[in-house]
């Protein structure tokens, strides 16, 4: 007989009041883009992030017949929303003590259902067909989802975070795609030296493409004691890392800006970007209950 994924009384009913087994994920980044359980969602006739979520959820639970649970990391509010959502549509949102612990069963089901291997595929197939304003941010709600549930030092979050440094890198995001290669180079010469190098590789490579001297000034001397650090274990086996490093400390002391970006004319024009956080420096509010934006009444689904 076939397992449930559904919790059944004894006339083989959905058990409304169950904890789901699987809890759903959803996303909202700065700009208002959503993602729900790896899918960007179209927000068509400017619908709110929230309603969006909702019903792509609520229409989880109709296909179910039962309340479904479900995530929500909500980057303009800086929050963790945890919901139950019903199949009439209807949903509140409940406190973290509420929820159910992941544990290791419960996140090997969660990702079982929804692998991060299958949303990594289509991160790299919008990023094939130029779509990286998607890929970006389906890379961003994956590393943040993977963080939260599994720690932002697991190996599936490091590298859904040089994922997202890259994709970056390719839209010419640099000093976001530097922010996220420094913190996986960082964690890397934290937890397994061995494999640092690349890293400190990719972020020194981001932070050539910087113009801002302040940030080329702090991020370089980040750089430069990684490297050292490197050298003095004995680590540095590839020339061109050699190379890295050289053009770190030479940059350094000359105060020089990258021979490949704009003329020093059409840069200094150019207003000073606000420096972007490291997402470990801008920590989610802890789940509280009544949060409006993501509790609706019964009737309330546009499906």
């Amino acid at each position: 007989m076939p397992h449930s994924p559904t919790p059944r009384d004894s006339g083989n009913l959905p058990v409304l009041s169950a904890p789901p087994l699987i809890r759903l994920d959803a996303y909202v980044a700065e700009d208002g883009s959503t993602v729900v359980n790896g899918h960007l969602l179209e927000m068509g006739g400017m619908r709110p992030a929230n309603e969006a979520i909702l019903d792509a959820i609520a229409m989880f639970a109709r296909t179910l017949g039962a309340p479904v649970a479900a995530t929500v990391i909500d980057r303009p509010a800086q929050q963790v929303a945890r919901l139950r959502v019903y199949p009439d549509g209807s949903s509140r949102t409940i406190a973290e003590e509420e929820d159910l612990p992941p544990g290791r069963e419960r996140t090997a089901a969660e990702e079982e259902a929804f692998p991060p291997l299958a949303r990594v595929e289509r991160i790299i197939q919008h990023t094939q067909r130029e779509e990286l304003h998607a890929a970006f941010v389906l890379a961003s709600a994956l590393r943040e989802h993977l963080s939260l549930r599994r720690g932002a030092e697991d190996e599936l979050s490091l590298e859904a975070r040089a994922i997202e440094a890259y994709i970056a890198y390719l839209r010419g995001d640099y000093m976001i795609s530097t922010v996220l290669a420094l913190t996986v180079a960082r964690i890397r010469c934290r937890t397994d030296l061995n494999r640092a190098a690349p890293e400190v590789a990719r972020a020194t490579a981001a932070w050539q493409r910087l113009w801002d001297e302040g940030q080329v000034a702090t991020r370089g001397q980040e750089l430069l004691r990684m490297w050292e650090r490197l050298s003095e274990e004995g680590l540095l086996h590839d020339p061109s890392h050699h190379a890295m490093a050289q053009a770190v400390r030479t940059r350094l002391e000359r105060g020089s800006r990258y021979v490949e970006g704009p003329a020093p004319a059409a840069a200094a024009a150019l207003p000073a970007a606000p420096e972007p956080a490291a997402p470990e420096d801008r920590p989610l509010k802890p789940t509280r209950r009544g949060l409006r934006r993501f509790t609706r009444r019964p009737g309330r689904s546009a499906g």
